[in-house]
């Protein structure tokens, strides 16, 4: 009913033709074993020439007949079968978009693509089955019954006897197919998270020499497939074989009742074969309805886990009335942020204000709670206390369309789609006119290298990006965000990937881009933040202090320290003690260092 309601309804007047045909088609096969009594009878016995044209073109007219039915109803079919999988697959796609990050961290994406991928396929082929056997099997079985109740209702009474005994066992059976097959769906998910693993990390695998590892994975997960597969189709046989058996027996007992009868007259060889066709051919589509328990137990576990999906609600939603979204350049001010995944505390309390237009930069070890800061802000993630604000307003009373909508997002994973450089940087938009996106090619540096590609801006990048470098990657997110064009800039490490050359292009082409924005900056680089005009440090979650470059060195904290680890080589680099002499300039004195235990290490290196 759930698939019905939601997804095949809307073809309903499709359905209706195709079971119309499917009757049409169905029933000639109870025509065909009609005709065998005049045949043999008239035709045979008789050897009536006229009846031999009459009941041949007959016949003809019959096989014609179902040729076209059949093929129209195939056809109808096939189309609903792929419309409505279709459609299935983009309500999934949409559906799972729309959940959050936590949702994606618990299903990875082998588990997503087989859902989307197989169990839609499963569905379709079970509904087409389904319907081709409620509709052609149904009205052939009822015709060719009708036939075999014509010739004589005790033969067909004792021909059927059986099917009551054969109710346990099928139960029996369907449950077996069902458990089994959703264990099948289960390994199956396990099988494309494993390959979506090992491709995406190939080159990893092979500089770690991880194939006999990964062979050795898979290899198990294939064996285990094989095995619950066999035992699904086993299941799936055995509910056939049992109508197999019931029919041998079937046969046996109207051969030897009805046999007799014939001996004596009673009936006609005619008779006998227009019985006997009928339920020779009643029991193929009655062997076939009977596997439909079987497809039905199969399909029914892949629909209960795609119901699970469609219906799953998103746990961050906009919220019913939204505020408008702040117009201009905003300030971004976070107020006693709290934050837990769990028992494990991300934020404790973070605070610290971006100002409008400004660059704002956060710094820390790795865990402090960087990028969390901007999951938050984005609503990727919700915290447990506190807020985040946008001009004043706090991010959860806007839409989240609005929200999204003010950020352009540059990361160290620079996204690209298997697609053509320009289909990159333009994602569908057709409003980009030739002379907006030259200036914005050559605002990034992509135009330093593009006129280099084979096809231009028409050049596949591959998948991931994978026929571009890291830093040509990067100038292409760039140049997708600066078209972008929105209030708020969020770099997460955009740039520690990267090698020096790269990484000068790559930086000059962030300075421009976040001109006349509220910039946020994550970076492990402190040489890419030194001309920030804030600098928030973080430690274990919480805002520890905050300051220009020059102000955070003199305080000698974190900072300073992360400063030191980053640039200390034999005592200090060029650039260290140019600075400390800027600051004792400044200030009349130098800097304090504190005698951390890295920092005393450091210190007695040149006498190692």
């Amino acid at each position: 009913m759930w698939l019905w309601r939601n997804f095949l309804s809307k073809y309903k007047w499709y359905l209706f033709l195709a079971i119309i045909f499917m009757a049409v088609e169905g029933s000639m096969l109870g025509a065909v074993s009609y005709m065998m009594q005049p045949m043999f009878d008239n035709v045979f016995t008789a050897a009536d020439p006229v009846a031999l044209w009459g009941v041949g073109l007959t016949i003809l007219a019959i096989f014609m007949i179902r040729g076209a039915t059949g093929l129209i109803q195939k056809v109808t079919l096939t189309y609903i079968q792929q419309k409505s999988a279709a459609d299935l697959r983009i309500r999934m796609l949409d559906r799972l978009m729309d959940q959050d990050s936590a949702y994606h961290q618990t299903h990875p994406p082998g588990y997503l693509i087989q859902r989307v991928q197989s169990d839609v396929a499963s569905i379709n082929g079970m509904w087409t089955a389904m319907i081709t056997g409620a509709g052609r099997d149904t009205f052939a079985l009822i015709a060719l019954l009708a036939v075999a109740i014509n010739v004589d209702w005790k033969w067909t009474l004792i021909a059927f006897i059986g099917i009551p005994v054969l109710v346990l066992p099928s139960l029996i059976a369907q449950r077996f197919v069902r458990r089994r097959a959703r264990e099948a769906r289960d390994i199956g998910a396990g099988v494309s998270t494993q390959l979506d693993e090992v491709f995406h990390g190939i080159v990893p695998v092979k500089l770690n020499r991880l194939e006999d590892y990964q062979s050795s994975k898979f290899r198990e997960l294939a064996r285990r497939l094989v095995r619950t597969e066999v035992r699904v189709r086993i299941g799936a046989a055995s509910l056939t074989g049992l109508v197999d058996v019931m029919a041998g027996f079937g046969f046996l007992a109207v051969l030897v009742f009805g046999g007799g009868e014939i001996i004596t007259g009673e009936k006609t060889v005619g008779q006998f074969m227009s019985f006997f066709t009928a339920l020779s051919i009643a029991f193929e589509p009655l062997r076939r309805l009977g596997a439909l328990s079987g497809v039905w137990q199969v399909a029914a576990s892949a629909i209960e886990r795609l119901q699970e999906i469609v219906e799953a609600e998103p746990t961050l939603k906009s919220p019913p009335n939204p505020k408008p979204a702040p117009k201009g350049v905003p300030e971004v001010r976070l107020d006693n942020v709290k934050l837990a995944y769990g028992d494990a505390k991300v934020l404790r309390g973070t605070s610290f204000t971006a100002e409008a237009g400004k660059t704002t930069a956060i710094v820390g070890s790795s865990g402090a709670g960087k990028s969390t800061v901007f999951n938050v802000l984005t609503r990727l993630v919700d915290p447990q206390s506190g807020k985040a604000m946008v001009e004043g307003t706090p991010v959860n009373a806007l839409s989240l369309a609005d929200l999204r909508d003010m950020f352009s997002v540059v990361s160290q994973e620079a996204l690209l789609f298997d697609d053509t450089l320009r289909e990159n940087i333009l994602l569908g938009r057709e409003d980009v006119s030739d002379k907006r996106l030259k200036e914005v090619l050559d605002a990034a540096h992509v135009s330093d290298f593009v006129g280099k590609l084979p096809d231009g801006l028409d050049t596949q990048v591959g998948p991931r990006g994978t026929n571009l470098s890291g830093g040509q990657r990067q100038r292409v997110v760039i140049a997708r965000a600066l078209l972008r064009d929105k209030p708020i800039l969020l770099l997460d490490e955009a740039t520690s990937a990267l090698d020096a050359q790269s990484e000068t292009v790559v930086q000059a082409a962030l300075e421009r881009l976040s001109k006349g924005r509220t910039t946020l900056v994550i970076a492990h680089r402190l040489s890419t933040v030194r001309e920030a005009d804030k600098i928030v440090v973080m430690d274990k979650g919480k805002v520890v202090d905050e300051g220009r470059h020059d102000e955070l060195i003199q305080n000698d904290g974190i900072y300073a320290e992360l400063h030191r680890l980053q640039f200390a080589s034999d005592g200090a680099t060029a650039e260290a003690k140019a600075l400390k002499n800027a600051v004792k300039a400044k200030t009349g004195k130098a800097p304090k260092r504190k005698r951390t235990v890295v920092g005393r290490l450091l210190k007695m290196l040149p006498r190692i």
